[in-house]
């Protein structure tokens, strides 16, 4: 994806681990991408299906923030992470990442 398309911009909160009193998020950084809102259906990490309200583009370097059950803040509403693919040319270069958000 032509990084002139990332206009928007989205605070991401890495989940970094879970504790008796709740989840654990690396310190907040901001990331700019172009945010999508469209309503699909994916698999998560274990297979199973759920519903993607929106989906954020962003480049290929910043994929590891992105795991699952991370909050992403966009658009004026935080989401949770549920899903994450890298997209490939087709010619087969990796591009950019689609992280699909709740």
């Amino acid at each position: 994806m032509n990084k002139r398309w990332y206009i928007h911009t989205a605070v991401v909160e890495t989940l970094v681990g879970a504790e008796a009193y709740g989840d654990t998020f690396a310190t907040p950084v901001t990331d700019t991408g172009y945010l999508e809102g469209s309503t699909k259906l994916v698999r998560d990490q274990s297979g199973e299906q759920v519903v993607s309200s929106s989906t954020w583009f962003t480049d290929l370097a910043n994929a590891p923030k992105y795991t699952p059950d991370s909050k992403v803040t966009a658009g004026g509403r935080t989401s949770r992470v549920v899903g994450v693919n890298t997209f490939e040319t087709p010619t087969g270069i990796e591009d950019h990442v689609e992280v699909y958000l709740t």
